[in-house]
């Protein structure tokens, strides 16, 4: 099975309580594949978020990647999240996990 860190790589950031992660394909012919498997619903599954927690993704073609903006994942923000990780670096690494399920055509 492909998974995303097979044709991607992923950079995590945070701005206040929300983890913003930027999956970049290691080839662009690989943008459209990862925007067909890169839905809320899969980032959701793979990061097992609880029903509350809903990812927004948004796709950049013209920069050739895709935005994962997750609100309320960092507990509060850096300085009030008692997380281990309050940037929430490592939610890129899991992120990496997501099954990419080749489509017809492509």
């Amino acid at each position: 099975m492909t998974v995303l860190r097979d044709v991607a790589h992923c950079r995590a950031g945070d701005k206040g309580d929300c983890s913003i992660l930027v999956i970049v394909p290691f080839r662009r012919d690989d943008f459209e594949k990862l925007a067909d498997a890169v839905t809320p619903e899969a980032v959701a599954h793979t990061l097992r978020l609880t029903a509350g927690v809903v990812p927004r993704v948004q796709r950049f073609g013209h920069l050739g990647g895709l935005v994962v903006v997750i609100p309320t994942l960092l507990g509060g923000g850096v300085t009030r999240s008692g997380r281990a990780d309050p940037h929430g670096k490592t939610v890129a690494g899991l992120l990496l996990a997501l099954p990419i399920v080749p489509t017809s055509g492509r």
